[in-house]
């Protein structure tokens, strides 16, 4: 069965724009209450956002949904993603709902579901929810319809999960530390975390106000970050999303570190210690070709992926590894988490500058990266670009150009109507020309 709403990571669109009205979170709460509920025990939903103004229009709507079918609610508040995995898993819960679109502008909202495993959902129960969605509501009579309440130490959880990931006989005294929140899920437990553990910290992105949520801050855009570290001369900064899940990192001379070098620092670092499931990290096809040279020459197998976080979980689950993630800064921790955890990549890169007493930039210099270039083409949402022969033929010339120096990813956004087309290579000139041909070809189908 295929999907129509949900796309590579849950429900996304414009606030008050269908899919992403108060109609439809009500009915996907219906569903989802409808398809997580067996017998006749109680059931919960646990229920976090991030900072958005629309967060509260589709908070109640799919709280309205899920007591409706007879779930029990229990509503987090602003709390970064990986927490709500966390806390469906310790509370026990039939299912996690978080309201954000991560990284996208305040316009946009999202759902993203979990399993009572705290795992997002296969494409499989997604499916089955939207068709649950379609058909006639079975409502809990009034004896069997849910309650609604706010559970007030979900943060002091949080803090305490992250914490307990960090060395207990280790700390980040002397440590100056940026935290950017990017004014969005973690502005209050990220900068208390890393008080807690010792360290002097600047909080910026940390003032919320339901429409500056990624707005000149965070990990999509680091300037504030990276000025924040050189004017208090910190020695590294942490700049997270909008929901907390993924991570850049600012080095103390103002440069911004990835999720590839932040991946080959932690696999490197677990595989020495004997702590790297199967000695392999599991990646997407997007991480630079720098890191597949560097865990080759370490011995350390690399698994690629179709883009996106879920994907990766996916092969780490059905290979049992334990390390993963996106260039992009999601970084899987699966020993302690089950999705992205921006926080917690952090943590484990402050604890290798406390341990090895260099600075950020030494420590996370991992590999040199191949040239990378990516650029994006917005199309009409009919169109199919990518089978237009023209595209096709400036593809294939493309990959002769570059041959066994470079490669090309292209491929459609899983959120928005625009096709990324990536290219790396040893000679930027002719990188950039294979990119802007492959470009011009897209522009020109997607009419």
């Amino acid at each position: 069965m295929t999907r129509k709403l949900f796309g590579t990571d849950g429900i996304r669109g414009r606030a008050n724009t269908d899919p992403m009205t108060a109609e439809v979170a009500m009915r996907l709460g219906m569903a989802a209450g409808r398809h997580f509920s067996t017998g006749t025990r109680r059931h919960t939903v646990v229920i976090g956002k991030d900072t958005r103004r629309s967060g509260y229009m589709l908070e109640y709507a799919l709280a309205a949904g899920f007591v409706s079918v007879g779930m029990d609610v229990q509503m987090l508040g602003p709390i970064p993603t990986p927490a709500v995995g966390m806390l469906t898993q310790s509370l026990r819960a039939d299912v996690g709902v978080m309201i954000s679109a991560s990284h996208n502008p305040f316009e946009d909202n999202g759902i993203k579901l979990f399993g009572p495993d705290g795992y997002k959902l296969s494409d499989e129960i997604e499916a089955e929810i939207e068709r649950l969605m379609e058909a006639p509501v079975d409502l809990a009579p009034p004896s069997r319809i849910g309650v609604m309440e706010r559970l007030d130490d979900g943060h002091a959880r949080y803090i305490e999960f992250a914490k307990a990931t960090f060395p207990r006989r280790r700390g980040l005294d002397g440590l100056k530390v940026v935290i950017d929140c990017a004014n969005g899920a973690a502005y209050s437990v990220a900068p208390r975390v890393l008080w807690e553990l010792g360290a002097e910290i600047v909080k910026i992105g940390v003032n919320p106000n339901g429409e500056n949520i990624n707005r000149g801050c965070g990990s999509t855009d680091p300037a504030a970050c990276q000025k924040a570290v050189l004017e208090a001369g910190a020695d590294i900064g942490i700049a997270l999303d909008g929901d907390a899940d993924r991570v850049h990192l600012i080095d103390e001379k103002g440069r911004v570190i990835d999720g590839d070098q932040i991946m080959a620092l932690i696999a490197t670092r677990w595989a020495a210690a004997g702590r790297l499931a199967r000695n392999t990290l599991v990646t997407t096809v997007m991480s630079n070709l720098g890191l597949e040279r560097l865990l080759a020459a370490q011995d350390i197998a690399l698994v690629r992926t179709r883009v996106g976080d879920r994907y990766v979980v996916e092969a780490m689950r059905e290979g049992g590894y334990n390390l993963g993630g996106e260039q992009s800064g999601h970084v899987v921790l699966a020993d302690h988490v089950t999705t992205g955890d921006g926080l917690l990549a952090a943590l484990q890169v402050l604890d290798a500058v406390v341990t090895e007493g260099r600075p950020t930039s030494e420590v996370c210099a991992m590999f040199e990266p191949f040239p990378q270039l990516l650029k994006n083409v917005r199309f009409q949402a009919t169109a199919r670009p990518l089978e237009d022969a023209a595209v096709r033929a400036a593809i294939r010339e493309g990959e002769a150009a570059l041959g066994a120096t470079g490669r090309l990813v292209i491929r459609p956004s899983g959120t928005e109507p625009v096709i990324r087309v990536m290219g790396e290579a040893e000679d930027p000139a002719r990188l950039a020309a294979v990119v802007d041909s492959i470009c011009e070809a897209v522009t020109r189908a997607a009419g």
